[in-house]
């Protein structure tokens, strides 16, 4: 039998590869950029088309490469980063594998110019599929300039399952943003088809989130520091008043380097006990130095794992420096005795011979018996300020109880009418029902059996959500113009998501249109909300979208009417009148499930005349 053993040829071996570092155009994004970041550059600036299917480039001012380097650097395992196996454990760069330029070179169509400071002339090469198609002498200005056309050209399949164009731009600004918050001091540019979306100066790390995030940021943050001969610890945490539904902007970055880690994630949500929600999440932006030696980069292909020699310590510290950095900005309540505006300092006391004894004057012949009387039902009015002072106390004083206990009988008197006709009347017409709201979060109704009690929040937004589901259907929604348009700036991320939901949100009764950068004007909302913030609203709707996509992974439509929804209901401890309760309980019985709610949890419990009886005779 022969051998079957066979060496892979060049060309398929980094179409392999790629499959683990470019999985979408956002991959080939972080590489390049990082590849920027390694050569020193202090302006890198990207160029988008057709969210990355069309063109990806990346201009640098770094420090350029020669002719022989330029074409090394396509090559498999070519990399100028380590030399030996024990350089894993001392890296400070991006990259060291060597795989990122050749898998990127073996999918697409790829042109590059670059020239070294003391060149007078730089080197374009031009690859396609892993071919070297020419190599040249050029004119190119310092640094390098690299140009990714046409991606996924040679692999269909792989290009079909990329999502549309709004999706993959939003995972480019993921990208972005995660290397603009790490390298603060460059100077950083994004343009997607003409149209600059972020101009980011070198600046210190705050101003660098407030220009990503937004300036209503500034007032948010809260500044973390902490030096240890393990780690040391900087960056700033979100005050727990402005914690988001989502996880979105939660930032670890070990060396420089973007991580995902649950482990370290909790060490912060812990410093969060008792001052968030279970359901909210705050925003951090955490930098971790640590000695090289003592981790583990070389874990996954993304290079976001890490692997730490002592993560309990480093678990234990970033947990109490936010903990107290919340406590010295007074975000978290605290006890310091030994302060100087503590309360001994704050009194100063007199000396004994200064003290005066207190004295008290009085009336010896006061009678309030001697005060004339008055009809029963006769209140006192004051129109003159003298006599008030003068006679304090009511003339019908003595017939003030009678009064109370009067109005207090004639209540438990109407109370008792009410129970009586519950327990004798059935309900069949919203006319004829009798119903209570109790602590404005269920609602109570009698029916044959015994009674039901329905939630009144989840029975509203079961209503809402089949009621937008037909609408993002049928096209059907009503829009209520508003009297002041109003502007709503979003960050990056948020206004690409909003620019996918465009269509569908616009079915639902909002009218809106771009506006410039990052920004729209909201000129309607649908008809069923009313007295909302335009920019709470659409915030609150998208973080909602991007929380049902990570948890039920429902589709589009389905999940922007849950989310919508959800932030249109009345919420719990919102009193109801009787006929709006009637309304809410005719709507939910007219729903296709009206005892489901949204999170897939009953509506209604109903209680039985039978259960009742047995629970009192035992």
């Amino acid at each position: 039998m022969s051998d079957i053993i066979q060496l892979l040829p060049d060309a398929v071996a980094n179409q392999i590869a790629a499959g683990e570092v470019v999985q979408r155009p956002a991959s080939a994004v972080k590489e390049l950029v990082e590849n920027a970041i390694d050569a020193g550059a202090s302006k890198i600036q990207l160029i988008i088309k057709d969210a990355g299917k069309s063109l990806i480039q990346v201009i640098d001012d770094g420090c350029g490469m020669s002719p022989t380097d330029a074409r090394m650097c396509f090559e498999r395992h070519a990399t100028s980063k380590i030399r030996k196996a024990d350089d894993l454990f001392a890296i400070r760069t991006m990259g060291f594998r060597g795989e990122a330029m050749a898998s990127i070179a073996a999918i697409a169509q790829v042109e590059m110019k670059t020239r070294r400071h003391e060149d007078e002339l730089g080197t374009c090469i031009f690859i396609e599929g892993s071919e070297v198609v020419s190599q040249e002498a050029c004119s190119a200005n310092v640094g390098t300039s690299i140009s990714i056309k046409n991606l996924f050209y040679n692999t269909p399949a792989r290009r079909n399952f990329l999502k549309s164009n709004p999706v993959e731009m939003r995972h480019i600004i993921d990208e972005f943003q995660r290397v603009a918050l790490a390298n603060p001091q460059i100077f950083f540019t994004l343009h997607h088809d003409g149209q600059e979306v972020y101009h980011l100066p070198g600046a210190a790390l705050k101003q660098r989130i407030v220009h990503l995030f937004g300036n209503n940021y500034n007032q948010r943050l809260v500044p973390v520091e902490e030096d240890t001969t393990i780690i040391n610890l900087r960056g700033f945490v979100g005050k727990p008043e402005f914690a988001r539904k989502t996880r979105g902007e939660q930032f670890f970055f070990v060396n420089y380097r973007f991580i995902r880690d649950a482990y370290l994630n909790h060490a912060v949500l812990t410093a969060f006990e008792d001052l968030l929600p279970d359901d909210s999440y705050p925003m951090y932006v955490l930098f971790i130095d640590i000695d090289p030696s003592k981790i583990d980069i070389n874990v996954h292909p993304t290079k976001t794992e890490i692997k730490y020699q002592d993560e309990k310590a480093i678990y234990a510290i970033i947990r109490s420096a936010v903990k107290r950095s919340l406590g010295r900005y007074n975000i978290t309540p605290s006890l310091d005795f030994d302060q100087e505006n503590s309360i001994e300092h704050l009194i100063t006391p007199k000396p004994f011979e200064e003290i005066v004894a207190p004295t008290i004057s009085f009336n010896p012949d006061f009678n309030p018996f001697a005060a004339e009387k008055r009809p029963a039902r006769e209140y006192p009015t004051f129109r003159n300020s003298d006599e008030h002072r003068s006679n304090p106390i009511p003339h019908n004083w003595n017939t003030l109880y009678e009064i109370t206990k009067k109005e207090t009988n004639l209540q438990h008197q109407m109370h008792e009418e009410k129970l009586i006709t519950v327990d004798e009347q059935e309900v069949s017409k919203p006319s004829e029902r009798q119903l209570f709201q109790i602590h404005n979060r269920f609602i109570l109704s009698q029916i044959k059996s015994g009674f039901m009690l329905i939630g009144q929040q989840a029975a509203h937004e079961r209503v809402l959500y089949e009621r937008f589901l037909q609408q993002l259907q049928n096209h059907s929604g009503v829009s209520q113009q508003s009297l002041f348009p109003q502007s709503v700036t979003l960050n990056g991320s948020d206004f690409e998501l909003l620019r996918e939901l465009l269509p569908d949100i616009k079915a639902l009764g909002f009218d809106i249109r771009e506006f410039g950068k990052n920004t729209v004007v909201v000129e309607g909302v649908p008809a069923e909300l009313h007295n909302v913030d335009e920019h709470e609203l659409l915030e609150h709707l998208l973080e909602g979208f991007k929380n049902n996509m990570a948890i039920l992974k429902v589709d589009k439509r389905d999940n922007l009417a849950r989310s919508l929804a959800r932030n249109a209901a009345i919420k719990t401890g919102t009193k109801l009148s009787l006929e709006e309760m009637n309304q809410l309980i005719d709507q939910l019985f007219a729903c296709q499930m009206p005892n489901q709610a949204l999170n897939g949890k009953p509506v209604i419990s109903t209680f039985t005349l039978a259960e009742l009886i047995e629970r009192f005779e035992k």
